[in-house]
């Protein structure tokens, strides 16, 4: 859906008429729902959108919306309501005016300092699972450790967490704000236990990790998985509404959106297992160039996944003698 700003009034919302009569709930659920579908929302995502921001702002159950639409509301909550809605159809994300975002099995906080959790990142979540409990049976490990590079709201560790209780993680980012929205999930959620954060960019937050504590072997993970910044920049997509409001940062990454890719895998297999595997989201058209990539890195069993849409999304690669070598020779 595409909403476009506009004032209240040309929207649907006449500001004078609702701040001195008490509306019941189904004239505001009424109101709010013409105004999502004049901003391009079909008529069940005007519905539910108009009936979760009236949630957020009554505590109530959409059970009871439905039950006692001839319920006032005051004032007050009317307000609040239409404040709510009038930056919906500015534009803003659902899930930043909510402050949460369902992903995997779990809800979520977050912030404009993270992107929105995405179905297609499951992805990304499923191929680590097989490939690690693959690993497990290979090698008779019950306990993997698993990097996430750029962890934004977490979603991807703690996605990994409920499936796998005994794994270990660590998980980067640049930003300090990010880092905060991902502590609170993993907090939440009760994986503190078995997370480590660390603030900086890509690997140089290990680096920083490892100096911190005078440590001088580098640690190594059986999974190293990253879902980073893989839009072109100038890419026409970047002005969409939503993106808009979305943190430029984890968005773009060079002309050809494959800069932070490109540092990953030249730099990955420093920080893997021998029997190690990188799995990295992209664009649904970055499939051959990712691939190549580490081909030429030295990367053995590199293979494309699929998303919902039966678009190429994840690709994975393990690690090898010569990924070893070629990353020693490019130092």
């Amino acid at each position: 859906m595409t909403l476009m700003p506009d004032s209240a009034e040309s929207a649907g919302l006449d500001s004078a008429d609702s701040s001195c009569e008490e509306r019941t709930v189904k004239q505001l659920l009424l109101m709010a729902g013409q105004a999502l579908k004049a901003r391009g929302a079909d008529a069940d995502e005007a519905r539910l959108e108009s009936e979760l921001l009236l949630l957020e702002m009554t505590g109530k159950s959409r059970a009871w919306l439905r039950a006692f639409d001839d319920t006032r509301l005051s004032l007050e909550v009317q307000h609040r309501f239409e404040q709510l809605l009038q930056r919906r159809l500015s534009g803003e994300p659902l899930a930043y005016i909510l402050g949460r975002k369902d992903f995997w099995s779990l809800e979520l906080y977050v912030t404009d300092a993270v992107l929105i959790p995405r179905e297609d990142t499951e992805v990304l979540v499923t191929q680590a699972l097989q490939l690690g409990r693959q690993l497990e049976i290979e090698t008779g490990q019950t306990v993997l450790d698993v990097l996430e590079l750029g962890t934004g709201s977490g979603a991807i560790i703690c996605a990994l967490a409920t499936e796998e209780t005994l794994w270990q993680f660590t998980a980067t980012d640049v930003s300090a704000e990010a880092l905060a929205v991902a502590t609170t999930n993993v907090t939440g959620h009760g994986f503190a236990g078995q997370t480590t954060l660390l603030l900086g960019s890509w690997f140089d937050a290990l680096e920083n990790g490892m100096a911190a504590s005078h440590e001088s072997a580098a640690p190594r993970f059986d999974l190293i998985i990253s879902n980073p910044p893989y839009i072109a920049e100038g890419d026409p997509h970047l002005d969409a509404p939503a993106l808009r409001h979305e943190p430029a940062l984890a968005l773009s990454s060079g002309t050809d959106g494959l800069d932070s890719i490109r540092h990953i895998v030249a730099a990955a297999s420093r920080w893997l297992q021998p029997t190690g595997w990188l799995l990295l989201e992209h664009g649904y058209d970055q499939g051959p160039a990712v691939r190549k990539l580490m081909r030429q890195a030295g990367y053995e069993n590199v293979a494309t996944a699929l998303d919902l849409a039966g678009q190429p999304r994840v690709t994975m690669a393990r690690h090898s003698v010569a990924a070893v070598q070629i990353a020693g020779a490019a130092k």
